[in-house]
């Protein structure tokens, strides 16, 4: 057996870790306002808002009418002390509402673009996809987890502009899971992030029911997002050097937005609580823990539960993933508990401003009686690994960076090649395939594979000077084998720099071309995306 990889081990050095923690636990203790641009913004001044619940038919073989959701432009306040900013969202709100399905019971959406027919930040045209000719407003929405035809996967090409709409059928075949749907537009999935366009999507089945799990106002959604806010408290996002080329390589903002609000706070009961965790922000990887130190229980990862609870003192979370987990309060009443992040941006060795604030817990609510008291469950869902000689092919992708002559970052690429190259990854249906993403850069690449979910392997430090001179892999570390939160089922996988990070993919999704590409959305914007087809037998 390799020896378990821990999510500290992906950090640079344990010192490093240690001057973030020991940063961000300063600014737990001593700080009580953030300044920026002249705006002084108090921590923990808004309750948490809680999305509207939509929930879509629950019979199965049921047709219904299609779920309209509108996607429009409108002003929401961030901040109890900030003007309503301009934002855009889903049927008025952003995030926007969180959908529930259950499993067997297909949904048909609507998702009717009534944005402006202006951009209201700034757009490259000179990235692929996204030309001077090509409207500067689009959208298409992707059901990121979705186990969906490539026809109703939200494609980045098969976009829709305002006045427009994308009708989508999802049949909700697959195990119990938190999903999200998000914008995938073409060149600008970056500024439509930015602007809101995302919201959960909850699927449920019996199996997570008789686990007796916290819910209804028990079961909390968490949507982490940053943002830079100007003067006015209106959302800004930087440009490049260049008006023809305003394109960034990643975008680290200095507020943390939970469900909408800038750092808010939760007022709960001295009982146990789930919360649904999404990184739906554009770059930033969270590396969090609560002070005072408090246990997480990870009961489920992107693709749905995971074999039993696992115990953790920190959550590792890069854009696209998702977290399942219990907070147990039931020990803290009259306690209030800041749930902090120390991560590094870019991670982990960057030396980018960290936002410590994330959000607070006051369990200050008296007990409410419930019939069905919840406990954390020792088994969850059976789990089996899959086997690597299971695997018809291995295939090996790079992941670089080419520096311009301004030394800065100009264009990202998967194995050398841009999205419109042709398609090199063309796995047979109901196959088995080991990817291993050798990432050759300084950044950690959170990578999404859509239509399929996949499991961990390992991760392997290599020599990356050698491997550039020579495309020879040569290990330098020992085999970092996955730990117990990451051997559920996986969408989106941390691929830490320097590391050759393996999964086992089986693609029994129905034929067509879909994506992968990596979920730090600059990235994504700018050729760090390739199509994939999965062919018929």
């Amino acid at each position: 057996m390799s020896p378990r990889f821990t999510r500290r081990q992906i950090l640079s050095s344990l010192a490093a870790a240690t001057l973030a923690r020991r940063t961000a636990r300063a600014q737990s203790d001593e700080l009580t306002t953030n300044t920026l641009f002249g705006i002084r913004l108090e921590p923990f001044v808004d309750p948490l808002p809680i999305p509207r619940a939509i929930r879509l038919p629950a019979t199965p073989g049921h047709t219904s009418a299609p779920e309209r959701i509108i996607l429009s432009q409108f002003r929401q306040k961030l901040h109890r002390d900030l003007p309503p900013s301009l934002v855009w969202g889903f049927n008025g709100t952003t995030p926007g509402p969180t959908l529930v399905a259950a499993r067997g019971c297909p949904a048909h959406i609507e998702w009717h673009n009534r944005l402006p027919d202006q951009h209201p930040l700034a757009v490259d045209h000179t990235l692929d996809g996204a030309g001077p000719d090509i409207p500067a407003v689009r959208t298409v929405i992707h059901l990121h987890g979705g186990h969906v035809s490539a026809e109703n996967d939200g494609y980045p090409e098969h976009w829709i502009i305002p006045g427009q709409a994308q009708r989508t059928h999802y049949p909700n075949r697959q195990p119990t899971a938190t999903l999200w749907y998000h914008d995938h537009a073409m060149g600008i999935t970056r500024l439509n992030a930015v602007m809101g366009l995302a919201g959960l999507y909850l699927l449920h089945d019996p199996d997570e029911q008789r686990l007796h799990l916290p819910s209804g106002p028990y079961d909390i959604p968490l949507i982490l997002q940053d943002r830079i806010l100007d003067a006015g408290g209106q959302l800004a996002y930087p440009v490049g050097p260049s008006a023809d080329h305003p394109w960034v390589s990643e975008f680290f903002g200095t507020h943390v937005l939970v469900n909408g609000k800038v750092w808010p706070y939760l007022t709960v009961e001295p009982r146990l609580y789930r919360f649904r965790l999404l990184n739906a922000s554009n770059s930033r990887i969270y590396q969090m823990a609560l002070h005072p130190e408090q246990p997480f229980y990870v009961i489920a990862s992107d693709g749905g539960l995971l074999r039993e609870p696992v115990e953790s003192a920190e959550l590792l979370l890069a854009p696209g993933e998702r977290l399942d987990l219990l907070i147990d309060f039931r020990e803290r009443q009259g306690r209030r508990l800041n749930l902090v992040n120390y991560g590094r941006a870019p991670y982990p060795s960057g030396g980018s401003p960290v936002p410590g604030f994330v959000l607070q817990f006051r369990v200050e609510r008296p007990l409410t009686p419930v019939r069905q008291t919840s406990e954390i469950p020792n088994a969850l869902a059976s789990v089996p690994r899959l086997a690597e000689a299971a695997a018809v092919k291995t295939r090996r992708l790079k992941l670089v960076e080419f520096m311009g002559p301004d030394k800065r970052l100009q264009r990202t690429l998967l194995d050398g090649k841009r999205f419109m190259d042709p398609v090199s990854e063309d796995p047979l249906r109901g196959t088995a395939e080991i990817w291993e993403f050798v990432n050759t850069t300084m950044d950690t690449h959170p990578i999404h594979l859509h239509a399929i979910h996949f499991q961990l392997l390992d991760r392997r430090a290599f020599d990356v000077r050698r491997y550039q001179s020579t495309s020879e892999v040569f290990y330098t570390g020992p085999l970092l084998g996955a730990a117990a939160a990451e051997q559920g089922w996986k969408d989106t996988i941390i691929c830490p720099p320097g590391q050759v990070t393996r999964i086992l993919a089986p693609f029994h999704a129905e034929p067509g071309r879909f994506v992968w590409h990596c979920h730090m959305l600059e990235h994504e914007d700018n050729e760090m995306m390739r199509p994939y087809v999965i062919r018929s037998a």
